[in-house]
C-alpha cells in the first residue's frame, strides 16, 4: 500500500525573545491511504506543532519550518506557496484543532462557518451548502441542527462546539484528516459516535488520519500504528499491539502505567512520570528524558541513534531509558497500574480564615485526618440541593419576546456531606456545569433551594452571596479562559483573599507561596503569568486560587478533561491529598468515568436536566439500573488493544431542552418499547435499596 503522507528529518522552530528555538526535531514517519496514527505524549511534545507544520499552519513570521521534507500524494508540500497550501487546507488535509473556542469565529454563525468550506472547495450555492452543513451537524450528533445552524459559538457547549469542528473538518471528504485532541471535550458516548463516524468515513473514501490524542484507550481502539513524542522527538513506534504489549522507552512505560482504569482500586494514589517536561530553550542535544530525570551528563550529550529493534518497532537507543530492568519510579516495577506513594513535603502552612497555624507536616495532617474521620462518621451535611431548577429564555421575533425556555436543570436534588465526593457525569449538554455553576451562585435558578451549610442561598442579595463565597469555590473546565492573561500568578491567586479582605499584603504573599508548594508550583511561578505555563501547570494555578480562602466546598468543572495521562494522575493526586489533609467537599463534573469512579464515595448520572441514578462509586458501576447509565459505561474505552471491543453508538438524537418529550426523554431517543407507558407519569427518582436511586421510568430501569 503507498503511502500518503512522508515525513523525513523535519525540524520546525520560532523565533523568541530568548532567541530562536527548535520545537520538533528531526521527525520522520509515514502514513498509509486508510491507516490511522496514533501521537501521544505529554503536553509541550511538539504533536500540534507538527501538525500544524504539515499544513502551514505555524504563527507567522517567528514560527518556520528549519528543514526536512513533507510529502502528500507525492506533491511536496515543503516550502510551498500560500495558494497551493490554500488548495489543500480544508480539501486535501482536514483539521481538527485542539481548542474549538479558539477556533471559531466567535462573531459568525455555526452555518456560516461550514459553508465558507463547501462553497470554496466544492463550488457549492448558498443554499445546497446550507443543507450539507445541517445534515453535516446531524451526523456528529448534534440536536437540532436547523436551529443550531444560525446560533454563534459562544451558545454552544464545550462538547457541541468540538463536534462543529469535526462536521468543519470532515465536510469536504479530505484525503488525511489531522484530529488534534477531537474528543477532548466530549463526553464517552459523544466520543464513540465521533470515533465510528471517522471510522465509516475511512472505510468510504480511504481517509487517513492522523490521531493526536492524551486519551490511551481511544489509541488503543481506534490506531494502526502509535508513535509517541517527548521534548520535540519520536522516542518510540509501533505498530499499537506491539506498542501496548512490550513497550521498550521508560517514557513509553511510564505513559501506559499513568493510564486510569475500571479495575483500578479508589481513592488510591496513581503512578506518575516524575518531574517535567523542561523548557525548550533549555533542551540539551542528548537524551531529554535522562535530563528530566536528572542523570549523568555523558547521557544528555550526544543523540541517541533511533533504531528498529523488531519490524516496525522504533527506538531512541538511550542506554538508561531502554535498559530492561529501567524503573522510573524509585526502582519500582514499571507494570501497568501499579500504586506507588506520593512524594510529600515536610513542614507546610494551614490557614483557617485569618488564623494561621504553622505545624510539623505530621501533627497538621494528623489533625485534620481525625476532624475529616470524625465528620464522616457524623455524616454532617455540606450541601443540600432540593428540586432545583435553571431555565434560559428563548426569544425571538423582532420584539424579542421570549418563545421558550431552554430547560437546562429541571428539578435536581441533590447532597454532599462533609469530607464526602460526589461524582457528576452526563453527555454535554445534559446540565452538568450549568447546575455547578448554580450552587456557586454564579447563576441565580428560577426555583428550588441551595442550603449550604444550613443556610438557604438561592436567594441570597450579591452583599451577603460576596461573603458567603470563601466557603464555596469553583475550578472551571478551561484555565486558559479562567485564569486573566494580564495578571501575574500571584495576584491570580492572591485575588479572592483582597476580596474577602484576609490578611495584610505581607501575609498574602506569603500564603500565595504556600499555596503554589502546596500544588506543586515553585515560588518563581508567582512572577509569571498564564501562557508561560501548560496545561496542568495552569490547572494547578486554578487550584490553589480556589484553595487561596480556604473553602470547605470546591465545584470542579472538568479538572482534568485537557490533560494528558500523565498530568492528568499528578492533579487527581493533588485533589485526592487536598482532600485528604484539608477535609475539603468536592462536586466532581466530568466525562470521563474511569476519572470520576476513582476520586468519587458516589455517582449521579445527569441526562436533559435531571439526575435519573445515583448511588455508591462502585455500585453504580457493578450493578447499573437505568439504561442510560448502562450506555454511558458500555461506551468506556478498553485500553488494551488485544481485547478490542465494537461499540455501538447510542441511537437517536438527545431531545431537545426546549421542548423536551411528554415521557422519558431517553426512552423517547432509544425508542425504547415501553415508551408509550412513560407518557403523563410523574418521573422522579425512587430509592429501590439504601443508597441507591434510581428514575422510576417503566421503560428504562429493570425492576
Amino acid at each position: 500500500m503507498s503511502n500518503l503522507l512522508e515525513i523525513d528529518g523535519l525540524k520546525t522552530g520560532f523565533d523568541t525573545e530568548r532567541g530562536p528555538i527548535c520545537a520538533v526535531d528531526g521527525v520522520s514517519f509515514e502514513l498509509q491511504k486508510g491507516k490511522t496514527l496514533g501521537v501521544v505524549g505529554e503536553s509541550g511534545c511538539g504533536k500540534t506543532v507538527t501538525a500544524m507544520s504539515i499544513v502551514d499552519l505555524l504563527p507567522k513570521p517567528s514560527g518556520k519550518v528549519l528543514g526536512g521534507r513533507i510529502s502528500l500524494n507525492g506533491k511536496e508540500l515543503t516550502g510551498a506557496d500560500q495558494e497551493v497550501m490554500q488548495r489543500v487546507r480544508g480539501n486535501e488535509i482536514g483539521v481538527i484543532f485542539q481548542e474549538p473556542m479558539a477556533a471559531l469565529n466567535p462573531v459568525q454563525r455555526i452555518g456560516k462557518q461550514i459553508t465558507e468550506a463547501l462553497i470554496l472547495h466544492k463550488n457549492m450555492d448558498k443554499g445546497t451548502a446550507l443543507r450539507e452543513a445541517v445534515q453535516l451537524l446531524e451526523a456528529v450528533g448534534i440536536p437540532s441542527p436547523e436551529r443550531r445552524i444560525i446560533e454563534y459559538p459562544h451558545q454552544l457547549s464545550g462538547g457541541m462546539r468540538q463536534r462543529v469542528m469535526i462536521a468543519i473538518a470532515l465536510c469536504c471528504e479530505p484525503d488525511l484528516l489531522i484530529a488534534d485532541e477531537p474528543t477532548t471535550a466530549l463526553d464517552v458516548t459523544v466520543q464513540a459516535q465521533i470515533l465510528n463516524l471517522i471510522s465509516k468515513m475511512q472505510d468510504n473514501i480511504g481517509m487517513a488520519v492522523m490521531l493526536i490524542t492524551h486519551d490511551l484507550g481511544v489509541i488503543a481502539e481506534q490506531c494502526d500504528e502509535v508513535i509517541v513524542m517527548y521534548a520535540g522527538r519520536i522516542v518510540e513506534r509501533a505498530p499499537v499491539l506491539e506498542l501496548f504489549s512490550n513497550p521498550l522507552h521508560a517514557y513509553t512505560k511510564g505513559l501506559l502505567a499513568s493510564i486510569l482504569r475500571l479495575e483500578s482500586e479508589r481513592k488510591t494514589v496513581l503512578p506518575t512520570i516524575p518531574g517535567q517536561v523542561a523548557p525548550i530553550h533549555e533542551f540539551v542535544e542528548g537524551c531529554r528524558f535522562c535530563q528530566r530525570m536528572d542523570r549523568s551528563e555523558e547521557l544528555v550529550q550526544d543523540r541517541p541513534s533511533y533504531l528498529e529493534i523488531n519490524p516496525g518497532h522504533f527506538v531512541e537507543q538511550c542506554p538508561e531509558c531502554t535498559k530492561e530492568d529501567s524503573n522510573i519510579w524509585n526502582g519500582r516495577s514499571n507494570k501497568v497500574g501499579q500504586i506507588i506513594k506520593l512524594r510529600r513535603s515536610e513542614p507546610f502552612t494551614v490557614w483557617v480564615r485569618e488564623i494561621k497555624m504553622k505545624a510539623p507536616h505530621k501533627q497538621v495532617l494528623t489533625l485534620l485526618t481525625r476532624r475529616q474521620k470524625i465528620l464522616n462518621r457524623m455524616r454532617v451535611s455540606l450541601l443540600q440541593v432540593e428540586e432545583l431548577k435553571m431555565h434560559f429564555p428563548v426569544r425571538g421575533g423582532i420584539f424579542s419576546r421570549q418563545t421558550g425556555a431552554v430547560k437546562a436543570v429541571d428539578g435536581v436534588s441533590i447532597s454532599i456531606n462533609a469530607g464526602e465526593t460526589l461524582g457528576l457525569v452526563g453527555e454535554s449538554g445534559c446540565g452538568k456545569s450549568t447546575l455547578g455553576k448554580s450552587i456557586v451562585r454564579l447563576l441565580r435558578p428560577n426555583s428550588g433551594k441551595i442550603i449550604f451549610k444550613g443556610q438557604n442561598i438561592t436567594t441570597m442579595s450579591q452583599g451577603f452571596l460576596r461573603k458567603k463565597r470563601q466557603d464555596f469555590q469553583m475550578v472551571f473546565q478551561d484555565p486558559a479562559e479562567s485564569l486573566d492573561a494580564r495578571m501575574s500568578v500571584g495576584q491570580l491567586v492572591s485575588e479572592p483573599m483582597i476580596i474577602q479582605k484576609m490578611g495584610k499584603r505581607h501575609e498574602r504573599n506569603e500564603r500565595v507561596f504556600e499555596l503554589l508548594d502546596r500544588v506543586g508550583l515553585p515560588r518563581t511561578a508567582a512572577d509569571k503569568f498564564p501562557f508561560e505555563f501548560s496545561g496542568g501547570q495552569r490547572q494547578r494555578i486554578g487550584i490553589a486560587r480556589a484553595l487561596a480562602v480556604n473553602p470547605d466546598l470546591l465545584v470542579l468543572d472538568e479538572p482534568v478533561s485537557a490533560l494528558d495521562v500523565s498530568v492528568q494522575s499528578q492533579v487527581l493526586n493533588l485533589l485526592m491529598e487536598l482532600q485528604r489533609d484539608l477535609g475539603l467537599s468536592y462536586l466532581f463534573i466530568a466525562h470521563d468515568l474511569a476519572v470520576v469512579k476513582h476520586v468519587s464515595d458516589r455517582i449521579a448520572v445527569m441526562y436533559l436536566g435531571k439526575i435519573v441514578e445515583m448511588t455508591d462509586a462502585e455500585k453504580i458501576y457493578r450493578d447499573p439500573r437505568h439504561a442510560y447509565t448502562k450506555a454511558l459505561i458500555e461506551a468506556i474505552p478498553v485500553t488494551d488493544p488485544s481485547r478490542m471491543r465494537e461499540h455501538e453508538p447510542l441511537e437517536g438524537e438527545v431531545p431537545s431542552p426546549i421542548n423536551p418529550p411528554e415521557g422519558c426523554a431517553f426512552g423517547h431517543r432509544v425508542n425504547a418499547p415501553n415508551y408509550e407507558q412513560s407518557k403523563g407519569k410523574d418521573i422522579k427518582l425512587e430509592e429501590i435499596e439504601s443508597g441507591h436511586w434510581v428514575s422510576n421510568c417503566p421503560c428504562c430501569v429493570d425492576r
